[in-house]
Formats: structure tokens, C-alpha cells, sequence
């Protein structure tokens, strides 16, 4: 092929628009962690661990099913509308959540924004590889979890500035009266109606991918987009080897296929990778960073600084993966985040069991938080939008992706139950043992994909997965 003339500006803007979905998906997730205290003293539920796991975990009850649907609405409609269809929800759900005074419509909208993770989660990172050239895809697709990591760090400042006046020492029943108690956890959640609706707006003016055109027989349309992100060269060269990868196929997902001889051990590869990202447990700090933070000593003013203090870290070191994952290479950052986690909760378990107390919890959790963001985070993501065959990306995509977000109803879920019978020690050392295994699986079964084109890697990467190492 020529030298590439790409059209670096209409490729970021696409991205940026797509990646408003991983923004609003890191919001709405960790939103809820900084509300926590105070609606759960409204709902009258602070007492009761089952209650809490489950406001905490049932948007992603929403998230399963918006994760099982992705793959239908994506090879059906395109990558497009799913994406407009979950700003909608995104916006509904932030709306409605505040809103509410009662327990079980609370859960009835999270539920909604659960719908709208569970789509964006699994349709900005494939739409943005499937427009992305090969040797920036890396970098583009670490966008979308650079927008996660931004809308997770925006619901932590936000949170600790509509909360920042917390007393010390105050009842239930003081905090239920405050202005935090009535109206402060509510207005956090109506923070995101700005970005969400803004993302509504402007998913209507992105095109659709081009992948899913030509596999749709609109060979002319994927073309005119191809020929618009690399030039009239690049074009020619994509669509041919688009062509190669489709010939023999219809536009109708065959579902089928995915329980082939052929397909199976890159779906199994994709499947524990998103099952992986959530077991190692670094969410559970994003999402009950109260009960581990006021374990180490601190009050619950100073939790909500120190939550600020790990979002920053998480933004930091996310942006030193976007410089890394497409010269280091996937598998490289996947067994250095493995390792590294389970060494840091090693660590923090053993911290936890000697009753080491401020400084040395937080530096640990830092520690883990950065090791996370600059790898098993984003690179997943990546990976996950990489592997899988182009006529089947959708559905297998909407399978690893469901997969993904059952894992992280698990280990939310459990959370507080594992926490009350093996106290944060023994729930530490339980996630170090699941990392160490995840980098033992890394080490056998992942292949190197870098600097590879989507239908490369499809090529060199399905007959043998574990082909392609370091």
C-alpha cells in the first residue's frame, strides 16, 4: 500500500463522539459510589448488606441485558443507532434516578442506565476499531476508556464538591435531614443529563462503520467512508481485504457459527479476558470506596477526597497506556497488569490483617489503581474489539461483553458478603489468587495483536490463538 494520507482530524472527531459513550458509562458507574452514603440513609438501607449490594449491583442487571441485545441491535441496525439508542437511556436514567423517593424506582432507573453501559460497553470500542487504521487503532480504541476513566474521575470531583461539607460524627438521621441527605446525592446523578444529552445530539452526525456496511452489501457507502479516513489507496486496500474476510457470508448473523471448531478458542479467549477484567476486583475500590477507606481509618470526608486522589491516578496512568499499548504490544501490558495486581493485593491483604492503618492503604490502592488503568483496563477493550472474525463481531462482541458485565454483578454483588466473612484481608488475597491464575491463562492463550489489521489479525490469530506470543 502507499504511504497512508489519513484524515487524522475526521478520525478523532468520529472517535471522541463514539467514546462519549465510555464517558457516560464511567459516570454512571462510579456516580453511585459517592452517593452512597447519603442514599442509603434515605432508603433506610445502610443496615442491610443484602440491600446495598443490590442498589449497588443492579444497574448491572441493566448492563447484561444491554451487553445480550448489543449483538442484535449491532448486526441488525448497525453500530450507529445502538449507540444514539444508549444516550438516550444514559439521559433517562440520570433524569429519573434523582428524582425518585422511593427504593424500588431507584432501581427501576439504574436499571435504565445499566441498559445504556451495557450497549456503550460493548458497541464505542468495536465501532471505533472498525474505523480505525491498523496502526492507530491501539491508540483510538484506548480512547474509549481514556472517556471511562474521565467520566469516572468527573463523578468523583463532583461528588466530593457537592458533599464536601460533611460533619464529623453526625447520625443517620442528621444526614437523611441534610441537604446532602435531600438533595445533594440526587443532584450528582442529575450531573450527567448535560453530557448525556449532548452525546444524543451528536451520535446523530457520525457515520456508520464501514464494516458493517460492506458486510450489509453497501459496498459503495463503506467505500465513500473508507476513502474519507485514508484516501482513495487505503480505501481500495481496506475494502479488498474486508471483501476476502466476507466472501461466502450473507449480511445475517449465523449465529451458529459461533459454536464452531474454528471460532471457539478465540471466543473462550475473549470471554475469560472480559471475565478476567472484572475479577481481578480493582472495581469494588471504585464502588464501595467508603467501606474500605473508613477500614483503614479515614472519615468519610476524607474517603470522598481520597477517591478524587485514585480517579486522578487512574486518568494519569491511563494516558500513559494509549502511549504504550501500540509499541509495547497487548500481551506485554496484559501479563505486566496481572502480575502486578496480584502482588499489590498480596500486599494490601496482608496490610488489611495487620491492622496497618492511612497512608499504607492508600499508597496500595493507588498502586493497584495505576497498574490497572495502564493495562488489564484498557487493553482488554482493545483486545476485545480486535480478535473476533468480521462476521460475527457483533454477536461475539455482545457475548464477551455480557460475560464481562455477569463477572462484575458477581464481584459487586459479593463484595460486602465476602467482606463481612473474610474481611478485607481474606477478600484481598482472594483477588491476588484469581490475578495470578488470569496471568498464568494470558501467558498460554493470547496472541500478540499489534500493528495488525482487523482482517490480519483474523487471518493469523483463529486457527491458533496462542500463536503470536511476545
Amino acid at each position: 500500500m502507499s504511504k497512508l494520507n489519513l484524515n487524522r482530524q475526521f478520525i478523532l472527531g468520529i472517535t471522541m463522539v463514539s467514546a462519549m459513550g465510555g464517558l457516560l458509562f464511567g459516570y454512571d458507574w462510579v456516580v453511585i459510589g459517592g452517593a452512597k452514603p447519603f442514599y442509603e440513609r434515605f432508603f433506610d438501607i445502610a443496615n442491610s448488606p443484602h440491600l446495598q449490594g443490590w442498589a449497588m449491583s443492579s444497574a448491572l442487571i441493566g448492563c447484561l441485558f444491554g451487553a445480550m441485545i448489543s449483538g442484535y441491535l449491532s448486526d441488525r441496525f448497525g453500530r450507529k443507532t445502538p449507540l444514539i439508542i444508549a444516550a438516550a437511556l444514559f439521559t433517562i436514567s440520570a433524569i429519573g434516578t434523582g428524582a425518585v423517593d422511593q427504593f424500588t424506582p431507584f432501581i427501576i432507573f439504574r436499571l435504565v442506565g445499566g441498559l445504556g453501559i451495557g450497549l456503550a460497553s460493548a458497541i464505542s470500542p468495536m465501532y471505533i476499531a472498525e474505523i480505525s487504521p491498523a496502526k492507530m487503532r491501539g491508540r483510538l480504541v484506548s480512547i474509549n476508556q481514556l472517556t471511562i476513566v474521565i467520566g469516572i474521575l468527573a463523578a468523583q470531583i463532583i461528588n466530593f464538591l457537592i458533599a464536601d461539607k460533611v460533619s464529623e460524627g453526625v447520625s443517620d438521621l442528621e444526614i437523611v435531614q441534610s441537604w446532602n441527605g435531600q438533595m445533594g446525592w440526587r443532584w450528582m446523578f442529575w450531573a450527567e443529563t448535560l453530557p448525556a444529552s449532548a452525546f444524543f445530539v451528536l451520535a446523530f452526525f457520525i457515520p456508520e462503520s464501514p464494516r458493517f456496511l460492506a458486510k450489509s452489501g453497501k459496498s459503495e457507502a463503506a467505500f465513500s467512508i473508507l476513502k474519507r479516513i485514508g484516501g482513495h489507496d487505503y480505501a481500495l486496500q481496506e475494502q479488498k481485504e474486508i471483501a476476502e474476510t466476507l466472501h461466502g457470508t450473507d449480511s445475517k448473523i449465523d449465529w451458529k457459527s459461533l459454536k464452531s471448531k474454528k471460532v471457539r478458542p478465540v471466543l473462550v479467549l475473549g470471554i475469560v479476558l472480559a471475565v478476567f477484567q472484572q475479577w481481578c476486583g480493582i472495581n469494588v475500590i471504585f464502588n464501595y470506596a467508603e467501606e474500605i477507606f473508613t477500614s483503614a481509618g479515614y472519615s468519610v470526608g476524607d474517603m470522598l477526597f481520597n477517591i478524587v486522589i485514585t480517579g486522578t491516578v487512574n486518568l494519569i496512568f491511563t494516558l500513559l497506556a494509549m502511549r504504550m499499548v501500540d509499541s509495547w504490544g497487548r500481551r506485554k501490558l496484559m501479563l505486566l497488569g496481572s502480575i502486578g495486581l496480584a502482588l499489590i493485593y498480596f500486599m494490601l491483604g496482608t496490610s488489611y490483617f495487620f491492622e496497618l492503618k492511612g497512608l499504607a492503604i492508600l499508597v496500595l490502592v493507588m498502586l493497584a489503581i495505576a497498574t490497572y488503568a495502564m493495562t488489564l483496563a484498557p487493553i482488554t477493550w482493545v483486545v476485545l474489539s480486535e480478535i473476533f472474525p468480521n462476521k460475527i463481531r457483533g454477536a461475539a462482541m455482545a457475548l464477551a461483553t455480557t460475560a464481562l458485565w455477569s463477572a462484575c454483578f458477581v464481584l459487586t454483588y459479593t463484595f460486602p458478603i465476602l467482606n463481612k466473612l473474610l474481611d478485607a484481608s481474606g477478600t484481598f488475597w482472594l483477588y491476588g489468587f484469581i490475578c495470578l491464575s488470569g496471568f498464568l491463562f494470558i501467558l498460554k492463550k493470547l496472541p500478540e495483536t499489534k500493528g495488525k489489521s482487523l482482517e490480519e489479525i483474523e487471518k493469523s490469530s483463529l486457527p491458533n490463538p496462542s500463536e503470536g506470543g511476545a
